[in-house]
């Protein structure tokens, strides 16, 4: 069986959902690899590379001519139309925001397979793309935050007087979150946190933050629940001063297949100090800011709000190497003797299967369809 790796075609994407190194993996299970010529230029992978691993260079997208296709942002709907009944797709697709594309896929009958419906289980954690994607969000976040920041982010003692350091407020302390705190406490900052999960305190606590203990209600889950407005409204007014007293506030929060919460008002930001910055990771779900807008900057007042837009793209080489390898271990699960026969009666598969034999097997979307 063949697998094709494209170049992807969506703007702003630089990543590539197969390098080298999981070429190798790939052949070593008995597949034939396919690369569309210039796949890999932005993750610095050179068609000279791929050859090397054993892949076949090919001029065109592989749709159509490949039984596998892998795939960083969802097939466009021309592509789509090319695939034949059995192929298999493998990468990102948010199917609510993508109905089309799902229609197409079952009426093609495609099995499709998509990384944002992966189970988040322990067997499954090998191939969590958007845990991964997550830690390179994280990280980019606070730099971009102290690019923009007037102010340094560590403290410094000179002879012209001590420069403070910067306080950092960070909202959500999942894996982005929680390397947003460590990548601001290695540039010095004093950083802090909070997180509905009662879990997440001792994990930011162990990156050498502050957790933020307000009187609320927490969650006992790994994953954050959708909560009442309600709810969120005495979050935001227990949050409120530390806000204000923040110079970069990094926001993560968000909820699997829902609108983003809203944790940060414009009254909040207008509280805040002159040239603060705040990085909204959630501006593509709904956003947690008020305001934000993915890929924009926003000023509000003298206050400045960062909508993140596709981050994990920003850094192409070392998210592709984790993304790459989050493909290469779903697909082994379903690999057997050099075929790619997926077994839906697999509970990770099963969940992370969209479209199958014409069926729509994901019940929310079915609903929405």
């Amino acid at each position: 069986m063949r697998v094709g790796i494209p170049a992807e075609s969506r703007p702003a994407e630089r990543r590539v959902a197969g390098l080298p190194e999981t070429v190798t993996s790939l052949l070593g299970a008995g597949l034939a690899v396919d690369v569309q010529s210039g796949a890999g230029r932005h993750a610095h992978a050179s068609d000279a590379a791929y050859r090397a691993a054993g892949a076949e260079i090919i001029p065109d997208h592989p749709a159509g001519t490949t039984d596998v296709v892998l795939t960083v942002q969802p097939l466009d709907l021309d592509r789509a139309r090319l695939l034949r009944e059995g192929d298999i797709t493998v990468g990102f697709l948010q199917p609510a925001s993508e109905l089309d594309l799902v229609r197409v896929l079952a009426e093609r009958k495609v099995t499709a397979f998509s990384l944002d419906l992966l189970p988040r289980v322990t067997r499954a954690q090998s191939a969590d793309a958007l845990s991964s994607q997550a830690l390179v969000a994280g990280y980019r976040a606070v730099l971009l935050a102290a690019q923009h920041l007037p102010r340094f982010l560590p403290m410094f003692t000179t002879a012209a007087g001590t420069v403070p350091p910067a306080k950092v407020l960070v909202l959500g302390a999942g894996v982005a979150g929680l390397q947003a705190i460590a990548t601001a406490r290695r540039l010095g900052a004093v950083v802090e946190a909070y997180d509905v999960r009662k879990a997440a305190a001792e994990e930011v606590r162990s990156l050498g933050a502050k957790f933020l203990e307000l009187n609320l209600e927490t969650q006992d889950g790994v994953y954050a629940a959708e909560q009442s407005e309600a709810f969120l409204e005495r979050q935001r007014d227990l949050i409120a001063e530390r806000v204000a007293a923040s110079d970069v506030v990094v926001s993560t929060a968000a909820v699997p297949g829902r609108k983003a919460p809203v944790l940060v008002t414009t009254d909040m930001l207008k509280a805040m100090a002159p040239g603060s910055v705040v990085v909204d990771l959630a501006a593509e779900s709904g956003g947690n800011v008020v305001g934000s807008r993915p890929g924009e900057d926003v000023w509000v007042g003298e206050v400045l709000v960062h909508g993140a837009r596709n981050l994990p793209s920003s850094m192409p080489a070392h998210a592709s190497r984790l993304y790459a390898k989050n493909v290469a271990n779903l697909l082994g699960l379903m690999t057997r003797d050099g075929r790619v026969a997926p077994d839906l009666s697999d509970d990770v598969l099963a969940g992370a299967c969209l479209t199958h034999g014409g069926e729509v097997r994901h019940a929310p979307t079915r609903e929405l369809l």
